[in-house]
């Protein structure tokens, strides 16, 4: 059993920290507000500090919003740096900038520290279920040692190469989930204005190549309504800004990346930020007055 530190219990990180205590390791919390109750079970505790988890723990998990947060985690007043010891291992599964990541791990990595950058792609549902797509960048030697309790939180698990590397993976994801929204929220919303069911539109779909897991998923909940965050719209708009700004950086285009970040700022100045990614159909629906359901 190993001692492990897990910062950042959110709608995530809750759910991918509780595997990890539930498996027997001793986990050390902390995050931004109070460590939910449900958590403080077996081996867990909640520490006041962070730097107080990282004395204590061998392994540190972060699971923040965004680069700025994991940044001053990381190198702020009694951040992770500042109360590591050499041989120690960082792991951000975060979703944040690839080019912030690979300074953070050089930083790191002058502390005698590893550092592994694995954002995740599943959701809440994949969280929960323990079913996560982990996409890790870094040395194979602190992938191998972190490995096990990857497979605790998630299933499909991958070493895409080093440090960044996990994080650029995570950014091509969010294009093309977003992409997919965008083209199951225009599928629907044409078909019910043209007067179809689009629940029973949905259901042949899936039955063809049009079949997906945006469209089983996400457009269930367009149909149905159910846009309490799983993902919010405001957390993938920060995706997609990461797309769009690496992309100036490497000199390509990605003119449909940059079509679905603006549907998405659609229902950010609309106060739909908070809503689930699913609700970028409420773009749409503003647009022609009339909705899917």
């Amino acid at each position: 059993m190993s001692k492990l530190g897990f910062i950042g219990l959110g709608i995530m990180g809750a759910p991918m920290a509780a595997h990890l205590i539930k498996a027997g390791h001793e986990v050390f919390l902390n995050t931004r507000s109070t460590v939910p109750a449900d958590l403080l079970t077996g081996h867990a505790k909640a520490c006041g500090t962070i730097r107080e988890v990282v004395e204590q723990a061998d392994i540190i998990f972060m699971m923040l919003p965004d680069t700025p947060d994991v940044a001053k985690v990381l190198f702020g007043d009694n951040g992770v740096a500042s109360a590591l010891s050499q041989g120690k291992t960082v792991v951000d599964m975060s979703s944040i900038s690839p080019m912030d990541t690979k300074e953070f791990a050089q930083k790191i990595n002058a502390l005698g520290c590893d550092y592994l950058d694995a954002p995740v792609s599943g959701g809440e549902v994949g969280a929960k279920a323990a079913s996560l797509t982990i996409m890790v960048g870094g040395p194979e030697a602190a992938f191998e040692r972190v490995k096990p309790l990857f497979e605790l939180m998630g299933k499909n698990i991958t070493l895409v190469g080093d440090n960044g590397d996990g994080q650029t993976c995570k950014v091509a994801n969010q294009i093309i989930v977003a992409l997919n929204i965008a083209a199951v929220s225009e599928a629907l919303l044409f078909a019910s204005k043209a007067g179809a069911d689009p629940a029973k539109v949905r259901q042949a779909l899936m039955g063809g190549f049009a079949s997906s897991r945006i469209l089983e998923v996400h457009g269930e909940r367009m149909i149905k309504r159910t846009f309490a965050p799983g993902f919010r719209i405001g957390l993938h708009q920060k995706d997609l800004n990461l797309a769009l700004s690496g992309a100036r950086t490497l000199g390509v285009a990605l003119p449909q990346t940059a079509s679905a970040a603006q549907l998405m700022q659609v229902c950010a100045a609309n106060g739909m930020q908070d809503l689930d990614h699913s609700a970028l159909v409420r773009a749409l629906e503003l647009m022609a007055h009339h909705e899917v359901a």
